[in-house]
């Protein structure tokens, strides 16, 4: 599934980032491959907010729906 369709407060782990571009930008957020992060907040036709290290992010929705992710 993607990161879009992540439910509140679930702990998901990313298995893959579909496009180089997404994946250079992800790697910037502190986010790639293999990490496991916190869906914090999910804004309504906004940002996915996941959490990583005591630190909060918000993933816009065009990167979310490029980013693979399972439950960890």
């Amino acid at each position: 599934m993607t990161l879009d369709k992540a439910k509140k407060g679930q702990v998901l782990r990313i298995t893959g980032i579909n496009n180089e571009l997404f994946r250079i930008q992800a790697i910037r957020f502190g986010l790639s491959e293999g990490g496991v992060f916190t869906c914090r907040e999910i804004v309504p036709a906004g940002p996915i907010v996941v959490s990583r290290n005591k630190q909060e992010i918000a993933i816009g929705r065009s990167l979310a729906r490029n980013i693979q992710v399972e439950p960890f």
